[in-house]
């Protein structure tokens, strides 16, 4: 019989065991190990300093992913991976040896295959006597009785610390889905960096201006995947990712962004967007946990997930694909004001697109052939008609709070009387309601024909979906209506992880932030929930007979003591055609 040495590492997992599946312990950190394999040398020293992680999840096989941090970054590297039932690594179920190199920023991506679907496996990593921490992920199930996600977004690593992964990494859930802005692009001086050197969180001296090239990009994901926090909720679970716009730039559309300017005759400025996108995208698979559809496409993520057939996730891309640029209200405005019309006649234009007409119709297909109980779209930006009085757009983009507290609660009034079904409501009075436009022309709003295309696949499919969205940094939960007022769906909205959201613009105190929470509310007709000023995350459950969504906020970023504020926590409870909606506050 073999006799095998007990490292400190597998001492710790040993007396850790007879807690459970959820047992592993999320702090742990890689150490030396007993082993003698791979190809390591004495003058070729190198660690696991940036974690574990897996992702896209199938019935039979996973991404496992790590990274190797060598000495000499001249050498091509081999790794060896193991996959297990059991933490000791005793029950084996799946090895082998990947190489790596500086191509590939010394990332290692393995899709361990043969096996068995619904079950939970343990992986590591070894090169030479060095073993990374152990990960633990889950396969799709073949049937579910239930199905659990949990949704983030927006996690900004100057802006305060990642307590949010932290609190997910607790969860029992078979998925993380996180709905992009993994990292940011700004550099030390850029958003939400203000806090950054008092929290111990400024950009590393080599990678502090804003990203451009692949090395900058590779920098930062090696800054955030530092993070105790952000290890920690990879370790625990597996992800199904997709990016926004900060993997890349600001407001990114397919051909460029808001924050890029394109080189201009012999001014370079930032260089072609085509070369920056081609190195944030190749940075993107390098470092997240993420299925290629081929070795060389970086491009297409849209994917779907079967839970059985109790969930149908389908993953979209409406930021870098095929997007068309974004409207912006200055380009209609003229001496006499704004040109509605014009504006009217470009928003609602049918070659207007998000998606691009392949992945149209591709995800058209999907919901055709769906049958499960649930259909969920995982996505980006938020879908839900934002309309709100036009009068509202230039306070709200200027953050005039004198003129918005002038203006919300004369609105909130009107409103409330037209509701009420008041006769003495004026033309006038009636025209401050009816009058409305989107107040965020980068989300759905901006691409309202598209929109109503999909809309219309639901009602003639006789499906209605769940929408996940990210993008805002605050919570919302939203009835997706079409045109002609048909019930299609609902959207379900997570905060950040750090990003600010409007409390950072509106500057207000917290009562009257939560007076601006009712006024939108009120005004805004699909809208049911928002929360404008916490960082969080959602958790989403599913059985046959019901949805129960939960929004989980923490009290504070700010400092490294924090508690989970069970007070504004928040639950909708549907039931599997959507109908009878009920919300309410989560009791703690």
């Amino acid at each position: 019989m073999m006799s095998l040495k007990i490292s400190r590492r597998e001492l710790l997992q040993k007396s850790l065991a007879s807690f459970g599946a959820l047992s592993l312990p999320i702090s742990l950190t890689a150490c030396g190990g007993d082993s003698d394999d791979g190809m390591q040398s004495d003058s070729v020293k190198a660690d696991f300093l940036h974690g574990v992680a897996s992702g896209d999840p199938l019935k039979d096989k996973i991404i496992l992913w790590t990274r190797l941090t060598p000495n000499d970054v001249s050498l091509r590297l081999e790794v060896i991976w193991e996959i297990a039932l059991d933490q000791k690594f005793s029950q084996l179920v799946n090895f082998g040896k990947v190489q790596t190199a500086q191509a590939q920023d010394f990332t290692v991506k393995v899709d361990a295959n043969k096996l068995r679907s619904n079950q939970r496996y343990y992986y590591r990593f070894r090169y030479g006597n060095v073993i990374s921490p152990i990960g633990q992920t889950k396969t799709l199930p073949e049937t579910s009785n239930t199905v659990s996600f949990a949704v983030c977004s927006c996690s900004n690593y100057p802006a305060g610390y990642f307590h949010v992964y932290q609190e997910i990494a607790k969860q029992d859930v078979d998925v993380v889905i996180h709905l992009g802005d993994y990292i940011y692009e700004y550099g030390k001086d850029g958003y939400a960096t203000e806090d950054a050197a008092k929290l111990g969180r400024e950009l590393a001296l080599d990678n502090n201006k804003e990203m451009i090239t692949l090395d900058d990009y590779r920098k930062r994901y090696a800054l955030y995947r530092k993070d105790i926090d952000l290890q920690m909720v990879h370790q625990r679970h597996p992800f199904i990712v997709i990016w926004d716009d900060h993997e890349l730039a600001n407001d990114t559309w397919k051909d460029g962004a808001e924050n890029h300017t394109e080189e201009i005759g012999s001014n370079k400025n930032e260089g072609k967007f085509i070369e920056r996108k081609i190195a944030a995208l190749q940075a993107y698979f390098e470092w997240m946990p993420i299925r290629p559809v081929s070795d060389n496409d970086h491009l297409n993520i849209y994917r779907q997930f079967n839970f059985g057939t109790l969930v149908q996730l389908t993953m979209l891309d409406t930021r870098v694909l095929a997007r068309d640029r974004q409207l912006d209200y200055a380009d209609y405005m003229t001496a006499q004001g704004m040109n509605f019309q014009r504006f009217q006649e470009d928003l609602n234009h049918p070659m207007r697109t998000l998606m691009g007409s392949t992945q149209l119709q591709w995800l058209q297909a999907q919901l055709e052939q769906s049958t499960a109980t649930w259909n969920v779209l995982g996505q980006q930006v938020l879908m839900s008609k934002m309309l709100i009085p036009a009068e509202l757009l230039l306070p709200l983009s200027q953050m005039d709070i004198v003129a918005l507290n002038q203006k919300i609660p004369e609105l909130v009034t009107l409103k409330m009387r037209a509701l009420q079904g008041d006769p003495s409501l004026t033309e006038i009075e009636k025209a401050r309601l009816t009058l409305v436009a989107p107040y965020n022309l980068d989300a759905w709003d901006g691409y309202a024909a598209e929109r109503e295309t999909l809309y219309a696949t639901l009602r003639k499919v006789d499906k209605k979906v769940v929408v996940l969205a990210g993008d805002t940094h605050n919570a919302w939960a939203s009835d997706l209506y079409n045109q002609s007022g048909a019930h299609v769906g609902l959207e379900l909205a997570t905060s950040s992880v750090s990003s600010p959201g409007l409390e950072k613009y509106l500057n207000i105190p917290l009562a009257q932030l939560q007076q601006f929470e009712l006024a939108f509310r009120t005004l805004i007709d699909e809208l049911n929930y928002c929360n404008l000023n916490q960082r969080g995350y959602l958790t989403v459950h599913f059985t046959a007979q019901q949805m129960q969504a939960n929004w989980v906020f923490v009290n504070t970023i700010k400092d490294r003591q924090y508690t989970v504020d069970h007070d504004r926590a928040y639950q909708v409870l549907v039931d599997s055609t959507l109908n009878n909606i009920k919300a309410e506050p989560k009791i703690a």
